[in-house]
């Protein structure tokens, strides 16, 4: 019987940060809990930054998971806001990596391909496969269930690993 591992999944956002906690236990995955971060959109860049921070450290704290991963930033034309979504990733990594964890990095693409099957699914079957891999998760909001599916993203990349196949 392997160990159980406690996986947080985080899918950043600078209004809306999504968390998720699946445990894995071979290859049987359960869900924890999940939510998000909202940090009122009249604070100013760093001061939603800190609570994003001081959120994620919380939930690291409440949760002790024993790893961590977070979607990849996904660039956008706009330079501008693909900088503050990378200040609020930044903000959502560091929390993780205080606590001593390994943060591992899935782009949107390879989360959605280890969820749905394909790397172009849209949110609405992101959150389908949620509902139907996790059923205690309820109906979980889509920056929560996207965090959860990077948990499970997780979950089969070091399974894979595990078993020595390649990524």
């Amino acid at each position: 019987m392997t160990n159980a591992i406690r996986i947080l999944g985080l899918d950043p956002g600078l209004r809306r940060t999504g968390w998720g906690v699946i445990v894995i236990e071979g290859a049987r995955l359960s869900h924890v809990a999940h939510g998000v971060i909202a940090p009122k959109e009249s604070l100013s860049l760093s001061e939603r930054l800190l609570v994003l921070f001081e959120g994620v450290c919380a939930i690291v704290a409440a949760h002790s998971p024993d790893e961590a991963a977070i979607e990849e930033t996904f660039v956008t034309a706009n330079g501008s806001s693909t900088l503050k979504l990378g200040h609020a990733r930044a903000a959502a990594m560091i929390a993780p990596a205080r606590a001593g964890l390994l943060v591992a990095e899935y782009s949107a693409k390879s989360v959605k391909k280890a969820v749905v099957g394909t790397g172009a699914a849209d949110k609405t079957q992101v959150a389908f496969m949620i509902a139907r891999l996790l059923p205690t998760a309820g109906d979980p909001t889509a920056d929560a269930a996207d965090a959860l599916a990077v948990a499970i993203a997780h979950a089969h990349a070091r399974r894979a690993r595990s078993w020595g196949t390649a990524a």
